[in-house]
């Protein structure tokens, strides 16, 4: 039988899941359960980085598990789990920051980039790439679906497997990145949708809270009855990630006829939210009434993650000369 390919992805607590993060991301994850052996882990020894709140953290933790599971996340078929319920990550950063070059770390473009934006960084900020290493070679794995602004950290965590090996022993596999085919999803100011520019679209808004920023999306001055260019409007990007091909070219060339507003593209794009949503909203209320079945999951997939993770330490470790674990 031909051995399953191993997966591996991460999503970091860092506030409400967004259109972003779905077509992004969570979309590929669900479809990629049925090509490989699936690793998905909720990122909180990354969040620290920028959350500073107990509460906040796990309350955010929570959302993001109870979202995977309504958009049809299958904990049977896919480890899911808490970074910080497997600890021998941690071990395992320490133990590549070792083998790692400073050079390599002060050329990460996310590094430089937060600095820019004027985030004070800490030395957890800087050595992320290292923790990210960790968390995709302890489970040895081979594919790791990402963004193109993530692809420098896969080419680093390729960079960090080759000096072990090189230093020690061959224990590491070198993965490999897979790009989503989806574009770049525009947030209501027209740059990409992401929680630093404070320009989402919440996966499970609703009612008034999805309405204001759905109307909120920005358009140009273009009058109502005047022709306008469907390719420049970020409704009609937004619209298209829903929609058949059929529906794009009908609602494109209502665009183009002019007599169209944007406030009426706008309402069709709420109705579209609201439908493919609903019935993923219904299963997010039933399991947040179900704080047993949400503490299984956790469980159950720290479990196999942590087996996965010993048995790679158990292999590390003796590559650079420590004892094996005691039993406890």
């Amino acid at each position: 039988m031909k051995e399953r390919v191993r997966i591996l992805s991460g999503v970091q607590p860092s506030g409400k899941l967004h259109l972003g993060n779905y077509f992004g991301a969570i979309r590929q994850h669900i479809a990629l359960q049925d090509e490989g052996e699936c690793f998905y882990f909720i990122a909180d020894y990354h969040a620290l980085t920028t959350i500073h709140d107990a509460h906040t953290l796990g309350q955010n933790v929570r959302d993001v598990l109870l979202d995977y599971l309504a958009l049809g996340l299958d904990p049977e078929r896919t480890v899911f789990f808490r970074q910080s319920d497997v600890p021998e990550v941690t071990e395992l950063a320490w133990i590549l920051s070792t083998v790692t070059g400073m050079g390599l770390l002060e050329r990460a473009h996310s590094y430089k980039d937060k600095i820019a934006r004027g985030i004070v960084p800490s030395v957890g900020l800087f050595l992320y790439p290292v923790l990210m290493a960790a968390d995709i070679l302890i489970y040895r794995s081979q594919i790791v679906p990402v963004g193109q602004d993530q692809v420098q950290h896969i080419e680093m965590t390729r960079d960090m497997a080759g000096y072990f090996n090189q230093t020690y022993a061959p224990v590491f596999p070198l993965p490999e990145y897979r790009l989503d085919e989806t574009p770049t999803v525009p947030g209501t100011d027209g740059r990409k949708m992401s929680k630093s520019y404070g320009n989402t679209i919440e996966i499970f808004a609703e009612g008034k809270a999805l309405r204001k920023a759905v109307m909120g999306i920005v358009t140009d001055s273009t009058p109502l009855e005047a022709p306008k260019d469907p390719q420049q409007c970020n409704v009609f990007k937004l619209y298209c990630l829903f929609a058949t091909p059929e529906e794009q070219r009908q609602l494109a060339e209502r665009y183009r006829a002019g007599g169209f507003g944007y406030g009426q593209a706008k309402e069709m794009l709420l109705e579209k939210i609201e439908n493919y949503f609903r019935p993923a909203r219904q299963r997010r209320a039933e399991l947040s009434q179900q704080p047993e079945v949400l503490e299984r999951v956790l469980r159950q997939g720290a479990e196999r993650a942590r087996a996965e993770a010993r048995k790679t330490m158990q292999l590390v470790r003796k590559a650079v000369g420590m004892g094996p674990y005691r039993a406890s």
